[in-house]
């Protein structure tokens, strides 16, 4: 096994947006997908966004950034298969750091808790502010069959779900682990 492998989760359809939100610049001018990209990487050394079969514009502006990107084939049916590419194409991961890709306003510091806690041993981290759970989330290796296997549009909720006790919570002073961007209106920062 290798390092932790961070996932950004980017093959999503913008349905509530009403455009591609992915590619909606933010107020510094970045388009929102690489802005949460570059976040996750500044923490992560090894990171990958995953992206529809079609997202060619999306693939190149990360390529050019100098971020790996990997595709999945069956983005469409849901975040679950997202996230099943994601961990496929990083299998000797020691574990994988998960985030949104409409999440742009995660700080670097929020994906190094919980890795943190993973490399402290930690089964599952979750970034959590003012008592709430957030993003990223963290899965080990262990998790890897059952990340594999997931389907459909919960992710990894139901992992989080059935082994509530190996939930280590991460408390961050960051608002932003809660801050996804579903309309327009919300794209300023939290």
């Amino acid at each position: 096994m290798t390092e932790i492998v961070g996932l950004l989760l980017a093959a999503g359809r913008s349905q509530r947006f009403g455009s591609d939100k992915r590619l909606q610049p933010l107020v510094d001018g970045t388009p929102m997908a690489l802005a949460a990209a570059r976040k996750l990487a500044a923490a992560c050394p090894r990171t990958i966004v995953v992206v529809r079969p079609d997202d060619t514009e999306l693939a190149r502006l990360l390529a050019d950034a100098g971020l790996e990107t990997v595709v999945s084939p069956s983005a469409e049916q849901g975040m679950g298969h997202s996230l099943a590419a994601g961990v496929a194409a990083s299998a000797d991961a020691a574990g994988w750091l998960v985030g949104l890709a409409d999440m742009p306003y995660i700080q670097p510091a929020s994906y190094r808790a919980v890795i943190d806690a993973m490399q402290g041993g930690a089964g599952l981290a979750r970034a959590f502010y003012a008592g709430c759970p957030g993003h990223p989330v963290g899965f080990a290796a262990e998790h890897r069959p059952a990340l594999q296997a997931l389907t459909g549009d919960q992710g990894g909720k139901a992992i989080l779900e059935a082994h509530p006790g190996l939930l280590l919570p991460c408390p961050v002073d960051d608002p932003g682990v809660l801050h996804d961007v579903d309309r327009p209106e919300q794209i300023g920062p939290p």
